[in-house]
């Protein structure tokens, strides 16, 4: 499976960006997808996936603000995210696992993508 993260960029406090990870390969509708981001001098924390059942879960900090979906049609998996903090950049990580439930061990992980830089201004 191959990765490719798009839609980064720089946007203010309180606004929205949607992220997206197209993926190759025929198994990626079996797939356990992630979102992972990591800011300048801390570690890569996960931040939302969605299991092969459709099963979702984030971290504390994003519950509420932050949605995954997946397009099987498409194999492309989303992060919309809205109500944006400063707090919030960072460089955002698609990862991929064989099928199961999600999880935030980026060690389940065996296929990740490039990165998109994520920029929320005060």
């Amino acid at each position: 499976v191959q990765l490719q993260a798009s839609g980064g960029g720089l946007v203010q406090a309180g606004g929205s960006v949607r992220l997206s990870c197209a993926a190759s390969g025929s198994t990626f509708s079996r797939s356990t997808l992630a979102w992972f981001r990591q800011a300048p001098g801390k570690e890569r924390e996960g931040v939302s996936c969605i299991g092969s059942n459709g099963f979702t879960s984030y971290r504390d900090s994003v519950k509420g603000r932050f949605v995954v979906s997946r397009d099987v049609a498409k194999d492309t998996v989303y992060l919309q995210m809205n109500s944006l903090k400063p707090e919030d950049t960072a460089v955002y990580f698609c990862a991929a696992a064989g099928p199961g439930v999600c999880g935030f061990g980026s060690a389940m992980y065996d296929y990740w993508g490039q990165g998109t830089q994520v920029t929320v201004s005060r």
